[in-house]
């Protein structure tokens, strides 16, 4: 026999006894496009197929085992092979002596690993895998299986905070993949509605454990994805063992939540367990009622807090308007307010006082002006040659209009004009003064000016 293979591994390819790989044409002895009057019984064809499965070695075949059934009494039990990631299976017999001596009994959906060899039945055409040798897959492994895929998923950067998408504060519309008629469901429908009446829901049942649940849940995300009316999808069920749970850390599904454009809520068993699908999630809820909380604000809670800051508003704003109304008020009593006209009574009691201080400032100003006035009056008056006329002194001028100061200025008998105080008059200097004399003797004449 070969030796099981490491898991995840292709098992090794069955090949005849000896080694030698058949044709390609097909089991030896069936001819491939034989002519019609040439066709072959069915009894040929199945003794054929029989005895070339019947030459092929036994291989060993990962998979979970399922529909297990133990008659009393009976050699052999039955049960089928299912495909752990993959839509396949195929029918198991299993020698009694070999569940017998396994540690503790198989159940259906156990992981195993088993040394089979083809059996095909002729009378009813079928084919089965006849277990010689069975193995349980242990925790490890699967552990060790789930720990590569994460660290290739991280280093991919599936698992950033960067791509996380923030969740809608008030979604309305939430698609909820879950098991069918789940307790998961009743958890996240009630607790949601309860936060958020208005809430609605676009349910998909799917498997959410076996080997159907990879597939029906990445069809059915796919599909809530693309709907129109959805803003964020939960993906929730109740705890379970780790095989239970091995589903949701299949990479095929972590790829297309990882894809998708809508925000998805992982909310998977209770909170020590956590698949690979709360690492690639947008965010992950511990519990389905977790998860009710975290999509959704509560109705009540936002209510009590809206009349809360209200009533704080209103509070604030009564405080504010009494403030501005005390304000208003002292404003309002300042006598330029009470009174607008008091402003300029007093400018105008002012303006008249500085009236009548520049009216008498005026007049003083005009009555000092006025008797420097007089006095500088009187000295040029008294100073004035009219002032030296008036006291009978007289101007002598020449006929050349000059002003006579010395008697040597006019000759005997020369005409000259006298000004007086009153009129002016010609007279001739008498012939018989003596040069130098004080007197001079006048000579009759007509007066110009008198």
């Amino acid at each position: 026999m070969h030796a099981p293979p490491t898991p995840g591994s292709q098992p090794p390819t069955p090949r005849p006894p000896g080694g030698a790989a058949q044709p390609a044409g097909g089991p030896s002895g069936l001819r491939t496009g034989a002519a019609p009057d040439a066709a072959w019984s069915v009894k040929d064809v199945v003794n054929k197929l029989k005895e070339y499965l019947d030459r092929l070695g036994a291989i060993w075949v990962e998979g979970q085992i399922v529909e297990l059934t133990r008659r009393p009494g009976s050699k052999l039990a039955y049960a089928t092979l299912r495909d752990p990631d993959e839509n396949y299976s195929i029918p198991l017999t299993i020698f009694t002596t070999v569940l017998d001596t396994m540690d503790g009994p198989l159940r259906s959906g156990t992981r195993v690993v088993a040394n089979v060899k083809p059996n095909f039945w002729p009378v009813r055409g079928t084919l089965s895998l006849q277990a010689r040798e069975i193995r349980r897959v242990g925790i490890g492994d699967l552990l060790a299986r789930i720990e590569r895929l994460r660290q290739t998923l991280a280093a991919e950067g599936l698992f950033a905070p960067s791509r996380k998408r923030p969740l809608p504060v008030i979604p309305k519309t939430v698609g909820l993949i879950v098991g069918r008629a789940s307790d998961a469901q009743k958890d996240v429908v009630v607790g949601a509605t309860r936060r958020w009446p208005s809430l609605r829901f676009e349910i998909r049942e799917v498997a959410v454990q076996g080997i159907r649940s990879p597939a029906e849940v990445t069809a059915a995300l796919r599909e809530l994805d693309t709907h129109p009316m959805v803003d964020v999808i939960v993906i929730a069920r109740g705890g379970g063992a780790l095989e239970d749970l091995l589903g949701f850390s299949d990479e095929g599904l972590l790829r297309a939540v990882a894809a998708a454009t809508t925000p998805v809520v992982s909310a998977i068993g209770h909170e020590n367990d956590s698949p690979l699908l709360d690492l690639v999630a947008d965010l992950r809820a511990s519990t389905p009622t977790d998860a009710a909380k975290r999509i959704v604000i509560d109705y009540a809670e936002e209510l009590i807090q809206l009349r809360r800051g209200r009533d704080v508003l209103a509070s604030s704003l009564r405080h504010r308007l009494d403030a501005e109304a005390a304000r208003l008020a002292n404003v309002r009593s300042r006598p330029v307010l009470a009174n607008p006209t008091w402003i300029f009574d007093i400018r105008a009691a002012d303006l008249a006082v500085a009236r009548t201080d520049l009216r008498r400032a005026i007049a003083s100003g005009v009555e000092h002006r006025a008797g420097d006035i007089r006095t500088r009056n009187a000295s040029l008056v008294a100073l004035s040659p009219q002032a030296t006329l008036d006291r009978g002194y007289g101007i002598v001028r020449t006929a050349g209009d000059v002003i006579v100061r010395d008697a040597t200025q006019v000759a005997a008998g020369q005409e000259v004009r006298i000004r007086l105080a009153r009129g002016e008059f010609a007279a001739n200097r008498a012939p018989y003064a003596t040069p130098g004399s004080a007197i001079a003797q006048d000579k009759p004449g007509t007066s110009i000016g008198g």
